[in-house]
């Protein structure tokens, strides 16, 4: 999957999260975008089996789209707590490098990461 797509899947979980219902519109004001591009992303997405969108135009995802959304919302959450607490970044530069960490780490980084977060509770990042 590309990061572009990541990123639809990742906005499109943040919205669901926060407003429960989820509109092509909604992620373009979330991600900054025309709607004509993300309505071409929805439908690559679609296409992929990630997501469903009904009749009143409300996005949701299939079984393996919430599967992948929740793994790159795991990332991205991870990576930002991580960035926060071990380097002492504020909260808009934790996201923003998060943003970009999370489609480039390793398995093993990410679950090395994982792994000292949970040795080190007294940190309390997530």
């Amino acid at each position: 999957m590309s990061e572009s797509e990541e990123n639809y899947i990742k906005a499109i979980y943040i919205i669901k999260k926060k407003d429960g219902v989820v509109r092509s519109i909604d992620v373009a004001n979330e991600l900054g975008f025309s709607k004509a591009s993300v309505s071409r992303a929805m439908a690559k997405l679609k296409k992929c089996g990630l997501i469903v969108i009904d009749y009143d135009g409300k996005i949701g995802f299939t079984a393996d789209g919430d599967k992948e959304a929740a793994r790159i919302y795991e990332r991205y959450s991870v990576i930002s707590s991580f960035l926060r607490a071990i380097a002492d970044v504020d909260d808009d530069t934790a996201q923003k490098d998060a943003c970009g960490i999370e489609h480039v780490i390793s398995v093993s980084t990410f679950n090395g990461i994982k792994q000292y977060l949970r040795d080190h509770p007294e940190l309390n990042c997530q």
